[in-house]
């Protein structure tokens, strides 16, 4: 394996070289095909009143994708129960192989919408790892948590237990974490994401760098689909991956019994924001109305998935061939709040909270500036994201302009006409400080100065680094 990641490509080389659709294609052959879709409507759905002709859209007849993880739910909510039609929308689904194709498909007008991992839309406006430039927006955000990091049994074995356990200790963490790379050679020191944009990267290196463990030095990072994380870790191609549910869930005890839950991204950033609804700027401003009435739809659906009476109904949606393939038991854990950590040691590790996947109505712990709810779209966030696409090397700088890139990037302006529309009160402003009690290093974030915060951290990169792709 060793010899075959030193032969692999930069980022940057991949992407110029054989274009971003085709690098994409290339790390998802193995994914779940595309053509799995749901086909015709649903009595439910049929039973719905359209509140908008759809004569009256530019654009009624759209291709929206979606990618067959817990986060599909708004998509499979809108599809079945009618809130695409009653919008005046005829909506082709496509189901996606992987993020990487979610985001080109937009990008390459394949799809006229999809959801994106929550970095794609400002690192495509940046141009961030060498990628093709694309003038992406995002409408609104589909959910913020829903996603955990998987370690594998040998982790477990070395001694490291959930994040849970460690009582907020980072430096008995970083003493455990140490002694795990001290003990297994350079080459299979491999941990997986599902894009380099993916707050998971920033994650997975953000956790390492506050531990005091340089994740440039100690482990290289590949790209691999979600459904296909178990089976590389059951055949040791890595030992971490950190993806949506259902597939952490998959992997602990009394599932596939190949790992373990060390953390909920939750507890790395809580409230963070993790899939943006996309669009080009050009369906915006060709599609006007077609786009309102597909935010609406996506709002809708996120609000009904919200609902604590809803879920175990989600649960068994999204579990449908058409959508994750999981068996409601998996897809259940992270949509209904009864989170398994998992364990070989027999322990019960159920944490049961409704914010372990968040779609509208925010926690109390959350809920602390009026009219905010989990798709409103705050800019500050992205502009969060930018200071960790600079720490980690997929652009040089943060750059200069970075308020603007927000703000043409994260399309707050008319996500707040739209939500008013539909008589959503929204925050006043665009830009919030994220608390130092949210971050699994209690290190607040200013927006107003992110140059700044980029530069508190001792550990960052100065220049891009290798990315490996399985």
């Amino acid at each position: 394996m060793h010899d075959n990641y030193q032969n692999c490509w930069s980022r940057r080389s991949v992407i110029k070289g054989i274009g971003a659709t085709a690098a994409s294609m290339a790390v998802s052959s193995c994914a779940v095909s595309a053509n799995r879709a749901p086909q015709g409507l649903s009595d439910a759905a049929l039973a719905i009143k359209p509140v908008v002709d759809s004569k009256t859209l530019e654009k009624p007849n759209i291709t929206v994708g979606y990618v067959p993880v817990n986060d599909c739910a708004p998509f499979a909510v809108a599809w079945e129960k009618g809130f695409f039609r009653k919008y005046g929308l005829n909506v082709t689904l496509s189901r996606e192989a992987s993020w990487g194709t979610s985001r080109d498909g937009i990008i390459f007008g394949r799809l006229d919408a999809s959801p994106v991992v929550c970095g794609a839309v400002t690192n495509a406006r940046d141009g961030a790892e060498g990628a093709m430039q694309a003038p992406l927006c995002a409408a609104m955000t589909i959910h913020r948590h829903g996603n955990a990091l998987t370690m594998n049994r040998a982790m477990w074995e070395s001694g490291l237990r959930p994040w849970r356990e460690y009582n907020g200790n980072l430096e008995e963490f970083g003493r455990d974490f140490r002694r795990y790379f001290d003990n297994i050679p350079a080459e299979k020191r491999v941990w997986a994401v599902v894009l380099s944009s993916a707050i998971y990267e920033y994650f997975v290196r953000y956790l390492s760098a506050a531990a005091g463990v340089d994740p440039f030095a100690e482990f290289r990072v590949i790209i691999v689909p979600p459904p296909q994380m178990l089976v590389n870790m059951r055949i040791g191609a890595m030992q971490a991956y950190m993806v949506a549910e259902p597939w952490n869930t998959r992997a602990i005890s009394g599932n596939e019994g190949i790992g373990f839950t060390f953390a909920q991204g939750r507890e790395i950033w809580q409230g963070h924001p993790d899939r943006l609804l996309a669009v080009m700027e050009s369906f915006i401003d060709e599609n006007p109305k077609t786009y309102r009435s597909l935010v609406k739809a996506m709002i809708e659906a996120c609000q009904y998935c919200s609902k604590t009476e809803n879920r175990p109904e989600i649960a068994k949606i999204i579990s449908q061939k058409s959508y994750t393939g999981a068996k409601p038991t998996l897809t259940s854990a992270a949509i209904v709040g009864n989170y398994n950590y998992g364990g070989f040691d027999n322990k019960d590790r159920i944490v049961r909270s409704p914010d372990t996947t968040i779609f509208f109505d925010l926690p109390d712990n959350l809920a602390k500036i009026p009219g905010d709810h989990s798709t409103f779209l705050w800019q500050s966030e992205s502009i969060w994201l930018m200071t960790q696409a600079a720490r980690w090397g997929q652009i040089s700088e943060v750059p200069i302009d970075a308020q603007t890139v927000a703000r043409k990037a994260w399309r707050t302006d008319l996500y707040r006409e739209i939500a008013q529309e539909m008589g959503i009160e929204c925050p006043k402003e665009d830009y919030k400080i994220e608390s130092a009690e949210v971050f699994i290093d209690n290190k607040a974030f200013d927006p107003s100065d992110p140059v700044g915060y980029l530069n508190s951290f001792e550990i960052r990169a100065n220049r891009p680094k290798s990315f490996y792709f399985s």
